[in-house]
């Protein structure tokens, strides 16, 4: 049986990105734009995420636009749920980042408890599967919460450019670091996977917060229909086939 997500490509961190900076401005267009709130956003991309994950962990194998799908769909949820978590509740940037990263940690030494690996090739199992989606919606959740963070001036101040920076700069260290050491393929990957959201989550901000923050001030429905429209080309023009994925680490090991 083939692996059911797609091999880990250039194009794949590239459709990657996208999906979390339209994750950010979808969720802003739903919780500010239309006047929803955190936790009625949070309700709604939720439900859409929980549909989603059950369709894709029934299917027999590798669907593109499905698997794309649910990595918008986590993106989404996650932005608003950081932003419930970070905002709403008062847990503050720092608080909520720690109880996140401490729940990727946690589900990640589960998975691999469970399964004996973590095998990010080998998504097959609906047990694996998953661990694999719920370490994905807990990065993204954690991403928008470090986006938020470096950007805003309650936490680091940096500015929505100088947070994409910051993480751009970063991403460049652990594709080094992959190429260049023999350090964990896996720790790696997940790094990697995490460190795009908040990249996507400034880019976002950007885009649609208003000029006197520092942002673009553009129409948060136009931009999530753009970068809606260039991920749906990206997923059709560039190679998508399941497997291959540099995140594996062997079976038993």
């Amino acid at each position: 049986m083939r692996s059911k997500v797609p091999a880990v490509t250039l194009g794949f961190w590239v459709i990657k990105v996208l999906a979390t900076t339209l994750g950010e401005t979808g969720g802003d267009a739903v919780t500010m734009s239309a006047g929803l709130g955190y936790l009625a956003g949070t309700a709604i991309f939720a439900a859409i995420l929980i549909v989603l994950v059950i369709v894709q962990i029934r299917a027999s194998h590798f669907n593109r636009y499905l698997y794309w799908a649910v990595v918008i769909a986590t993106t989404t949820a996650g932005t608003t749920l950081a932003d419930f978590c970070d905002r709403s509740l008062g847990i503050g940037y720092v608080g909520g980042a720690t109880i996140l990263l401490a729940s990727v940690l946690l589900t990640l030494f589960a998975w691999y408890r469970s399964c004996g690996a973590i095998e990010a090739d080998n998504i097959v199992l609906p047990k694996v599967e998953v661990f694999y989606w719920v370490t994905i919606m807990f990065s993204q959740t954690l991403g928008t919460a470090l986006g938020d963070f470096a950007a805003d001036p309650a936490g680091l101040d940096l500015g929505y450019d100088g947070g994409a920076l910051l993480f751009g700069a970063s991403l460049a260290v652990v594709a080094a670091l992959y190429f260049a050491t023999r350090l964990s393929k896996p720790a790696l990957f997940w790094t990697a996977f995490i460190l795009t959201r908040p990249l996507g989550a400034t880019v976002g901000d950007f885009l649609d917060k208003p000029a006197a923050n520092g942002g673009l001030n553009l129409d948060r429905y136009g931009a999530s229909a753009a970068l809606a429209v260039a991920i749906l080309v990206l997923i059709v023009v560039l190679p998508q086939r399941a497997g291959g994925h540099p995140g594996a680490e062997p079976s038993g090991s």
